[in-house]
C-alpha cells in the first residue's frame, strides 16, 4: 500500500480513530483504578460504622443508668390520709387487692411473679397480667385484668379520687 495514495480524508478519518482510541482507554484505566479507591473507601467506612456502633451501645447504658436513676428519684411519696378520706378505710401502701378485681388470692400470684407494688403492676402489660391469672388455674378465668394496670397507676400517683369514680363508674373494674 503505497502511503501516497492516501487523500486527506484518510488521514483525518485515521486520526479521529486514534482520538477515540485514546480517549476510550484513558477511561477504562481510570475506572480500574476507581475499584481500588472504593474498596479502601468501604473499609474505612466500616471501621467508622464499628466505632458509631459502640458508642452508641455506650450512650444506651448511659441512658439505661440515667433513667433508673431518675425513675428511683421520682419516687411519689404514699399519703396514706388521702387514701383513707378517699376510699373511707385505711389503706395499706402497694396493697394491690384495692384495684377493683384482686383479692387476697389473685394478689398472692402477683407476689409470686415479683410483682408487689402499684408501681410495678403499672408497669406490667395486660398480657402479662392475662398470664399471672393463667398460672393460677380455672378458677381465675372469670377475672379480667384489662383495667389493672391503669387503676394501679393511680394508687401509685396518688389519685385516689380518681381510682374511687372510676371504680364506681364501672362494672366490677371492667373497661
Amino acid at each position: 500500500m503505497d502511503l501516497s495514495s492516501f487523500t486527506t480524508l484518510h488521514w483525518v478519518l485515521l486520526l479521529l480513530v486514534g482520538i477515540v482510541c485514546l480517549i476510550i482507554g484513558y477511561f477504562w484505566g481510570r475506572s480500574g483504578d476507581k475499584s481500588a479507591g472504593i474498596a479502601s473507601e468501604l473499609e474505612r467506612e466500616k471501621e467508622k460504622a464499628g466505632r458509631l456502633e459502640k458508642d452508641l451501645e455506650t450512650c444506651r447504658g448511659r441512658l439505661s443508668e440515667a433513667e433508673s436513676e431518675v425513675e428511683a428519684s421520682h419516687e411519689i411519696p404514699f399519703d396514706a390520709n388521702a387514701a383513707k378520706a378517699a376510699f373511707g378505710k385505711r389503706i395499706k401502701e402497694n396493697d394491690l387487692k384495692i384495684v377493683e378485681g384482686i383479692g387476697p388470692k389473685i394478689e398472692g400470684l402477683f407476689h409470686n411473679y415479683d410483682i408487689r407494688t402499684w408501681k410495678a403492676l403499672s408497669d406490667t402489660p395486660v398480657s402479662k397480667c392475662q398470664a399471672v391469672l393463667d398460672s393460677g388455674g380455672d378458677r381465675f378465668k372469670v377475672h379480667d385484668p384489662s383495667s389493672w394496670p391503669m387503676q394501679a397507676r393511680m394508687a401509685y400517683e396518688g389519685k385516689w379520687a380518681d381510682l374511687v369514680r372510676w371504680q364506681d363508674e364501672h362494672n366490677h373494674g371492667k373497661l
